[in-house]
């Protein structure tokens, strides 16, 4: 087993480093003035100027699936593709922008859009392309995945409400949905949508995906949703109500009744993407305590010789380095063996990484004392987008039990008698006894 980084590897992720020391680390001061001045859903120019630089440097796109991608259609040309980096290789890249909030969008590899982009280049046909995926491509609109609502228990998908009917050569959706990232942004112009074009169909071949455009009459915006107080504009999270929503019939992505393979393709990629950011917040916030902590005396000495503090570091990097290793062998494993292969350690990183975050933000936040739940050092609001992620693309639950059930199978009862059986005379419990107030010293 090597662990060594390859040479490609290491030119992407150094790469994508050094651009966000030279251009997006020292305009933080300037993204949050910008951020708070005027109206909170609008462009930001320090962001739209350093895309341009990413893009002129070639550093754009990076998650765009590689040419051997045996999922898209023999009719496409090589024009809609990024470097074609593999999932390890961007992987890498993933976690250096995961420290960062806003690094993810200047190499226009911002979740939703990535997952949406991957979507339309898998499964839309040459006409979605043009219209949308090249416009997300070339960074000059965003999009959103419509997929959880405020009436079910959206971590079972097939509980999906919202109905998608056809009418002619329409499609006529009716729904709520809600946590609909992205559609705060005024750039957001087209939405992927996820609901159900015939409920009597077998459990998972009631759903479809079709397409959307945001100015569609019946699109309604009903509110916006903060995460613990943060909006997260200009993303922002809406909930939105679709009355007599009508779209073209060809709007469907691969035809009815295939909404969940979509969502399968869609979501392995995305979890990946989201554990290694969240690896790069446990990192920043690792270097945040440990600054903090040998600047800061109390009790006579400075605060990080305190024998607590030396443990709650050893474990932050013991279990950074540990969580980093797991992503990386799922990643790899995406690219070996596909993404069904991985199904069992992509869903042990999606529990894994965005816990083990939120314990050593917690233990940054308590290093900082008052000012760990201000504004002023980014770890509240880091918490908050961590904590989010337990939630998102399948909650804990799902996950685990996903990985309960692949262990359970790989250990099924064989045929023939029980351990129980096999254990014969000498495993029979032995009979119970009384004992006196005396015995033993039990106090009666």
């Amino acid at each position: 087993m090597d662990f060594e980084p390859t040479e490609r590897q290491v030119y992407w992720r150094d790469r994508v480093r050094d651009f966000i020391a030279a251009h997006v680390r020292p305009n933080m001061a300037v993204y949050d003035q910008q951020d708070h001045e005027g109206d909170r859903w609008k462009v930001l120019p320090i962001v739209e100027e350093t895309k341009a630089k990413a893009k002129e440097a070639g550093i754009w796109n990076l998650f765009m699936p590689p040419r051997n991608d045996s999922h898209h259609h023999v009719d496409d040309t090589f024009e809609f593709e990024g470097p074609g980096l593999t999932n390890l290789e961007y992987a890498l890249c993933a976690e250096e922008m995961g420290r960062i909030g806003w690094a993810s969008e200047v190499f226009n590899c911002s979740a939703p859009d990535t997952g949406n982009m991957e979507v339309f280049h898998r499964y839309g046909t040459r006409e979605h392309k043009e219209a949308w995926l090249r416009p997300l491509m070339n960074g000059e609109i965003r999009s959103a995945f419509l997929m959880t609502e405020p009436f079910t228990a959206s971590s079972d998908a097939t509980n999906i409400e919202t109905r998608i009917e056809r009418d002619g050569d329409e499609y006529v959706i009716n729904g709520r949905k809600w946590w609909s990232s992205g559609l705060g942004d005024p750039r957001c112009k087209i939405a992927i949508v996820m609901g159900k074009t015939n409920p009597d169909a077998q459990r998972h071949a009631q759903q479809s995906q079709i397409l959307m455009p945001i100015d569609s009459p019946g699109v309604n915006i009903l509110r916006h949703l903060p995460v613990f107080g943060y909006d997260d504009a200009p993303h922002g999270h809406m909930e939105v109500e679709m009355v007599n929503v009508r779209v073209p019939a060809s709007n469907i992505l691969l035809g009815e009744g295939r909404g969940f393979e979509i969502a399968q393709g869609r979501l392995g990629p995305g979890r990946i993407h989201h554990c290694m950011r969240t690896i790069g917040a446990a990192e920043e916030a690792l270097e945040k305590m440990c600054r903090r902590l040998q600047e800061r005396e109390a009790f006579g000495k400075p605060v990080y010789k305190h024998s607590v503090w030396e443990e709650r570091v050893a474990r932050a990097r013991i279990d950074i380095d540990m969580t980093r290793l797991l992503c990386l062998k799922a990643a790899d494993m995406m690219d070996k063996v596909g993404n069904k292969a991985a199904k069992q350690e992509i869903a042990m990183i999606k529990v894994q990484a965005p816990n083990m975050a939120l314990r050593i933000i917690d233990d940054a936040i308590q290093a900082h004392g008052g000012g760990g739940v201000s504004e002023d050092y980014g770890l509240a609001r880091s918490y908050a987008n961590q904590r989010t992620l337990r939630l998102a693309d399948g909650p804990d639950e799902v996950h685990a039990r996903s990985i309960a059930h692949i262990e359970f199978a790989k250990h099924a009862p064989r045929p023939g008698p029980t351990a129980n059986a096999l254990r014969g005379d000498h495993g029979r419990a032995a009979e119970p006894q009384s004992f006196s107030s005396g015995d033993m010293g039990v106090a009666r």
